[in-house]
């Protein structure tokens, strides 16, 4: 697949599902680069990028819009050379099947999402090859339409917040890790990941894109939830020696199952959480979700772990508590 433009070469066909934080971002990318981008949204967020299209705020000053096509119809998008799906991962199982007129048999799909993706426990020789991760993949309902052969992995190392339907406010960082899922579509991934420097991201190429998803899992997969089960940031949450202690033995469990698995987080557990203590007093993405109301990533952030554990045979008894906590405590807050 050539993916080029800019350079004179025919552009890339591409939708991005889920106009939010991080998903208007790649696409602006993408549009500024010379492709052909559309987005799938709703509402006042559909309403606004048709009208104003994405429109992004750096330091306090806002960049003109970016156009893009926008529709709420993915029939009449049609078929793309590339999906981005960057919407919270929760609600991918219940769109996945609206999303089959994007896909036809050659696209490739991107996931640019918190947790592990639809498509991660494909070709891992620990796992059975047949079964998905139901945390992500209920039933096989999102690889049914979403093909796990053809994705490419997007981790996302920068913070940026919508603050009105199209209009996002970048914070922190500006990487993107991109690799393929299978060798087969290497040069693919090198491409979109050209693209997308081309749009302005700093953009690394990774040769083993499932252990940058899970190392970057690895730092989040306790803080989200204790963040969220407490209110706390993430520094009190260091700085208590109980919880300090629990962020530590959840992560040992993780990295049990991920040695299982045959992938390494590059570094022990204190000294990942040190990177986090330098982030200081910070809210977490699941402690913002909760406070505004939102429903939470549980499944791809935590209910992975004790779900990997099991197929396994790893115990992870404090994942498991604190996923049963967190699970009520969004069932009880009506999230």
């Amino acid at each position: 697949m050539a993916v080029h433009n800019q350079d004179g070469a025919q552009p890339l066909r591409s939708c991005v599902v889920g106009a939010g934080a991080i998903g208007a971002l790649l696409a602006a990318a993408l549009a500024r680069a010379g492709h052909r981008v559309s987005v799938l949204a709703r509402g006042r967020t559909l309403a606004a990028i048709r009208e104003h299209g994405i429109r992004i705020v750096a330091d306090d000053a806002a960049t003109g819009g970016v156009l893009v096509q926008a529709d709420d119809d993915p029939a009449r998008l049609g078929v793309q050379d590339v999906v981005i799906v960057a919407l919270k991962a929760q609600a991918l199982p219940s769109l996945a099947e609206s999303l089959r007129p994007l896909i036809g048999p050659d696209t490739l799909v991107l996931s640019a999402m918190n947790g592990l993706p639809w498509w991660f426990s494909q070709g891992l020789a620990a796992l059975a090859q047949d079964e998905p991760l139901q945390a992500v993949d209920p039933n096989g309902c999102v690889s049914a339409v979403l093909p796990a052969e053809r994705a490419i992995g997007c981790v996302v190392h920068l913070s940026s917040a919508s603050i009105e339907p199209g209009v996002v406010k970048r914070g922190r960082g500006n990487r993107l890790i991109v690799g393929a899922a299978h060798a087969g579509h290497a040069d693919a991934a090198r491409a979109i990941a050209a693209a997308l420097a081309r749009g302005g991201f700093d953009v690394s190429e990774s040769s083993d894109i499932r252990n940058d998803i899970w190392a970057k899992l690895w730092g989040n997969m306790n803080m989200n939830p204790l963040s969220a089960l407490t209110g706390s940031t993430a520094d009190r949450l260091l700085d208590d020696p109980l919880t300090h202690a629990l962020v530590l033995r959840m992560m040992e469990e993780a990295d049990a199952v991920g040695q299982r698995l045959g992938l390494s987080t590059g570094m022990s557990a204190p000294q990942r959480v040190a990177v986090t203590r330098e982030l200081g007093a910070f809210k977490t993405s699941m402690l913002q979700d909760f406070e505004a109301g939102r429903p939470l990533e549980i499944e791809p952030i935590l209910g992975v772990f004790p779900e990997l554990g099991r197929r396994l045979d790893v115990p992870t008894p404090f994942c498991d508590a604190v996923l049963g906590l967190l699970r009520q405590r969004a069932a009880t807050s009506g999230l």
